[in-house]
């Protein structure tokens, strides 16, 4: 459906791609790692889409049949990006969304244990926590030093675990986990692997099936610069038959009106009723945009401007590392709200930090070296 849609030809070049991008004409933006504003093209197909499935579907194939038809280009276009089999993807609202649903799919009995990191966003600390206070799970925390982990007590933590989840690139510390080694050590455990990747997806090249987790979370709203509402959720197709979601609707099962329903073979089954199809064409859009501008050109570019910021921040501030893993550079400052704002007053965008007391700069592809500079500039003198 969405092909009879008609929209341009996606720029193939991260400086053209930038000149669609209308945020850039107010600010420096450089807060990615929290949500990407969007290009036009991006934006524009989500409007024609809903148009179409608002006005014209009505009276045409019908606007399920419309929804439908989208949900499976969209899910074929994300696994094709990621690696996967289009069965081993789930179509979810945000990273959040995922990780709860996959939460949601276990049963849980008092003492079961459940690993993260302490570096993990807030939307992977919440649903365990809630399990740990309605299930009586127990949560265990292993502790990292500048966004890296002991592997041994990585490896302590884990003994008879049921369920081990973290980030695969660190939002606080831009660090890159060694995904596959802790997916192993996990699995060598008897545990199950959630990953939280939504850093990753359009900063850098992702082949899903080599880290070996069993699910991994993740959105297009970051560095795919995609909309709000445009999450997946990737299920090894050995594990998903062995989830049973914690919420079911009629997208989730072979047939709604079956006198018993069976759950769909897959990822799928994680999806359940009537969402709006217009932010999953965006984020196939946004997959589009980055596949004809190259991931690789611009996980390059990215490392470029992010080694440029980290070579012009004092040694003691600079919190990430020097020689960046992606484009997330955290720098220390006493007032995180403070340097923001102040940050701000010079035209740029980045983000303060709860833990640790920092601002966080997020460049991307889109961004410049002039920008790069202005930003060191704007810190020099504010600090």
């Amino acid at each position: 459906m969405t092909d009879r849609i008609e929209t341009p030809d996606p720029p193939t070049s991260a400086a053209a791609l930038r000149e669609t991008i209308p945020a850039f004409e107010d600010v420096t933006y450089m807060n990615f790692g929290a949500s990407g504003p969007s290009p036009r093209p991006v934006v524009e197909a989500a409007e024609a889409f809903l148009e179409y499935h608002e006005f014209d579907a009505p009276s045409g194939e019908g606007m399920y049949p419309a929804a439908f038809e989208t949900y499976d280009d969209v899910r074929e276009t994300v696994a094709d990006f990621v690696g996967a089999e289009t069965t081993e993807v789930a179509l979810t609202q945000s990273t959040t969304d995922a990780i709860n649903r996959v939460a949601c799919a276990l049963e849980w009995e008092p003492g079961d244990a459940i690993v993260r990191t302490d570096m993990e966003h807030p939307a992977g600390i919440l649903p365990w926590e809630r399990l740990e206070r309605e299930r009586g799970a127990e949560v265990r925390v292993v502790e990292s030093d500048r966004g890296r982990l002991d592997l041994d007590a990585y490896r302590e933590a884990v003994r008879g675990a049921k369920l081990v989840a973290f980030s695969a690139l660190t939002w606080n510390y831009g660090t890159r986990l060694p995904v596959s080694e802790l997916v192993d050590i996990a699995h060598d455990a008897g545990a199950l692997v959630l990953v939280d990747a939504v850093q990753w997806p359009g900063q850098a090249p992702l082949d899903i099936t080599n880290w070996g987790a069993d699910a991994v979370a993740a959105a297009g709203h970051k560095w795919l610069l995609g909309t709000w509402g445009g999450g997946f959720l990737y299920v090894d197709e050995t594990v998903a038959d062995r989830l049973v979601p914690g919420q079911i609707g009629y997208r989730g099962v072979v047939e709604a009106t079956a006198e018993r329903y069976e759950l769909e073979p897959g990822a799928p089954r994680f999806e359940i009723g009537t969402i709006n199809p217009a932010p999953h064409v965006a984020l196939r859009t946004a997959i589009e945009t980055a596949e004809a501008i190259g991931v690789e050109r611009i996980e390059s570019e990215i490392r470029r401007l992010a080694s440029r910021l980290a070579d012009g921040v004092p040694d003691d501030r600079l919190l990430s590392p020097a020689e960046p893993e992606s484009g997330l550079v955290t720098i220390a400052v006493d007032d995180p709200e403070a340097v923001t704002e102040r940050v701000r007053e010079h035209g740029i965008v980045v983000r303060p930090l709860p833990e640790p007391d920092a601002v966080r700069a997020s460049v991307h592809a889109v961004n410049t070296a002039d920008e790069v500079d202005d930003l060191l500039d704007a810190l020099e003198r504010i600090l």
